[in-house]
């Protein structure tokens, strides 16, 4: 049975500048990790013009028992044209300042799609240079040189989630690897030190508050510049299910942990993702 939700999850209702939005993305034959994720901030985001890119067609060769997003064995593989222009094109016309870009996990692909992610970055900034870019990059199979070739194209800020702590990797994510993850961020500051680092942990999977601290230090060690803490919220029941619903006096108490850390910002609450509020992020480290 679906676990009712906290109080505090309270969401915006979808308007018609929402439908519009969505309209606009069909017309331009384009995917957003917002509608293919559930996630639970779609109507706040769209109605500020808020949105999160999802390169490289909608079904992932991953099978985290997490995400909503679709699995290659249930879709199979499209194979996208000129997703860089029509990113580009979509951003010009919506006006946007700063675009964030995430994919799905294409472990079929000889680079990963890094060379993809890497084309859109510069398709946007042909459209107007001032346009900042944020990239919510897969593991790469741990591929240095696909790395490379994302941060070659200079993004403003490169982000991969660790998404959980180490002991629930086997449950949750039982494809990627822990350490990995944390050394393609660290290998990240190593390439492009002037290029920001964040990485997101979702929260309620069954995890210790002393695992979650210990995962904080971990990505700290590696260089990460912005941490996020949200809830997980399981899409179905038949996706991992939700253990603890995380009070919000506990978010901020784990805010101040991180910082006290020395992680550069930190976004924790109930409905916190990984881009949420990334434009106000950013400017928030210009700023400082």
């Amino acid at each position: 049975m679906r676990q009712k939700l906290p109080a505090w999850f309270k969401q915006d209702i979808p308007d018609q500048d929402v439908v519009n939005l969505q309209s606009l993305f069909r017309e331009f034959g384009l995917n957003t990790v917002c509608q293919e994720a559930h996630c639970p901030n779609i109507a706040y985001c769209f109605k500020r013009k808020k949105v999160t890119f999802m390169i490289l067609g909608p079904a992932c060769t991953r099978d985290c028992n997490f995400c909503a997003v679709a699995k290659s064995g249930e879709s199979g593989f499209s194979e996208p044209q000129d997703e860089a222009r029509r990113i580009s094109e979509a951003a010009k016309e919506l006006g946007l300042k700063y675009v964030v870009i995430t994919s799905v996990t294409r472990d079929d692909l000889s680079d990963g799609g890094a060379s993809v992610f890497a084309q859109t970055i510069r398709a946007i900034r042909g459209v107007d240079k001032k346009i900042r870019t944020e990239v919510l990059i897969p593991d790469f199979e741990g591929r240095i040189g696909s790395l490379k070739t994302v941060l070659d194209a200079l993004p403003d800020v490169l982000a991969h989630n660790l998404e959980t702590v180490r002991s629930c990797y086997p449950q949750a994510r039982p494809k990627a690897d822990y350490q990995l993850s944390l050394d393609m961020l660290g290998k990240s500051k190593e390439l492009k030190p002037e290029v920001i680092t964040k990485s997101s942990l979702m929260l309620g999977l069954g995890e210790t508050e002393a695992e979650i601290i210990e995962a904080m230090h971990d990505l700290a060690d590696n260089g990460c510049d912005v941490l996020t803490l949200g809830q997980y919220l399981a899409p179905s029941e038949e996706h991992y299910p939700v253990k603890e619903f995380v009070s919000i006096e506990k978010f901020e108490r784990l805010r101040g942990i991180a910082k006290a850390i020395g992680f550069k910002a930190v976004l924790s609450g109930p409905l916190v993702r990984s881009s949420y509020k990334a434009e106000e992020v950013f400017y928030e480290l210009r700023g400082a």
